[in-house]
């Protein structure tokens, strides 16, 4: 289960980062804003990563793997939705801001669920997540470039990191699915024994 959490970070943040690293073009050659206004919506998009952080904490403390789960279709549903909205600066700019609060919002539940699955060694734990972000920023921007390389246009990357994120939310419904099977075995051999 640690091992899966780490897999998690990496697929729900590199799917970010997929389009993050080359968010400065998209914005200029797709969205049609000039490298002044870019920094704007950079702070925009920062002002997102504010709110994320603050709600993706409060959802987790309610319900961690059903809020994860949610948080990555969100981020999924708003990736796509940035693939066309990408295309006109006013819609491309209220989809960066919510694209920041869907993907700061994965963060506190990532980080969480680490800690919790590995309560022996929680500090280890948490050092090893940050690690699993950094891998998969560095893998996102890998695969955005190796998409660009092989043909893809800009508008098309959005595309691929909903692709990551899906593949984050079905490492998620994995581990619970494995929550929900150990949970049920002690259940199954106390009514037997009964």
């Amino acid at each position: 289960q640690v091992w899966l959490a780490l897999a998690m970070t990496v697929l729900g943040f590199g799917g970010v980062f997929v389009v993050f690293t080359y968010i400065a073009p998209i914005l200029e050659q797709v969205s049609g804003f000039s490298p002044r206004a870019v920094t704007l919506i950079l702070v925009l998009f920062g002002a997102g990563l504010t709110v994320g952080n603050v709600v993706g904490g409060k959802l987790a403390d309610r319900a961690l793997m059903p809020s994860l789960a949610g948080i990555l279709v969100a981020l999924a549903i708003v990736m796509a939705a940035f693939a066309k909205t990408s295309h006109a600066a006013v819609p491309a700019a209220v989809t960066v801001f919510v694209w920041g609060i869907a993907a700061f919002a994965t963060v506190p539940p990532l980080q969480m669920r680490v800690v919790e699955k590995a309560s022996h060694a929680p500090h280890l734990a948490s050092a090893l997540n940050i690690g699993a972000f950094n891998v998969g920023n560095a893998a996102g921007a890998w695969l955005g470039g190796f998409a660009l390389t092989q043909g893809a246009r800009l508008d098309a990357l959005p595309w691929v990191a909903v692709a990551v994120t899906i593949a984050a939310l079905f490492v998620t419904i994995l581990a619970g699915y494995l929550d929900a099977r150990r949970t049920r075995a002690p259940r199954a051999a106390t009514q037997c024994a009964s």
